[in-house]
């Protein structure tokens, strides 16, 4: 079974790293914090040998030092409110790897980059990445641009519970392909949580630059912006996440509505 999300400069990588940078509007409070690192949920490390974070990342100060322990949190605040917001959610494993890493859809490497694998419902999350996302493909960055990059994983993860994700493998691509239809409604997820995020208490506020963070993260992981800077052309047949200005608004329209019933993808008949 294919992983989902991955890919290399052809396609989409995602990748999400701290939202407790101490910029912007989405400082917690330490205690909601704590408590959200404490809730861990099936997070660990493999190099070599996998190992549980929840002796690791157990308060905010965690999140403010390390790079891993504040994914652990915005990890915890995605689970928390599909868990919520979605009859039935069952909580995805998150495992954190560097350089390779074996999955129940095979192995893959960091090329991949971070992805999600229906076969072991899990989300594999590529540390080395996260350079790459600001310096390869030129994400202006920010606390909530990570943030809305690693909900979108989770958004596949609710696809496949709702049986949506199977209806994308038809092995087509291009604008209006399964393939995309399943990015396009991972990105509206992801704007479904940004709408109810302050209710997990991760977050005390979004504000406007948040967003804004957020939807310069999506149009910089968008096929035509990825083929543009990689061949100097762009070609929407062979998409397969959306081009920029598609991510962006499926995002938003996540965010506006903070309803999972507006992120019906399958059903639209214009993306």
């Amino acid at each position: 079974m294919a992983a989902i999300g991955g890919g290399g400069i052809g396609g989409l990588i995602l990748v999400a790293i701290l939202l407790f940078s101490g910029t912007g509007g989405g400082g917690g409070g330490g205690a909601a914090i704590d408590q959200a690192l404490r809730s861990l949920n099936g997070v660990s490390v493999d190099q070599g040998e996998p190992n549980d974070l929840s002796d690791e990342c157990q308060t905010g100060a965690d999140a403010n030092e390390r790079e891993d322990c504040r994914i652990v949190a915005v990890v915890n605040s995605v689970q928390e409110h599909w868990t919520g917001g979605l009859d039935g959610y069952r909580p995805a494993t998150t495992v954190f790897f560097t350089d390779s890493v074996s999955t129940g859809c095979g192995s893959a490497t960091s090329a991949v980059g971070p992805f999600y694998c229906p076969a072991d419902t899990t989300i594999y999350i590529d540390l080395g990445f996260y350079d790459d996302l600001r310096n390869r493909f030129g994400a202006q960055g920010g606390p909530f641009a990570e943030a809305y990059v690693i909900a979108h994983e989770y958004g596949h993860h609710v696809s496949n519970l709702t049986g949506d994700l199977d209806r994308s493998r038809d092995g087509t691509t291009g604008p209006n392909s399964g393939a995309v239809r399943a990015e396009l409604q991972a990105d509206c997820y992801a704007g479904a949580w940004a709408a109810g995020a302050v209710n997990t208490g991760l977050i005390e506020s979004l504000t406007d630059a948040d967003i804004a963070d957020g939807l310069d993260a999506a149009a910089v992981i968008g096929d035509d912006r990825i083929q543009e800077q990689s061949t100097g052309e762009v070609n929407p047949e062979s998409w397969t996440h959306g081009s920029s200005e598609m991510r962006q608004r499926w995002f938003r329209t996540g965010y506006e509505a903070g309803d999972p019933a507006a992120c019906d993808t399958f059903s639209a008949s214009e993306l």
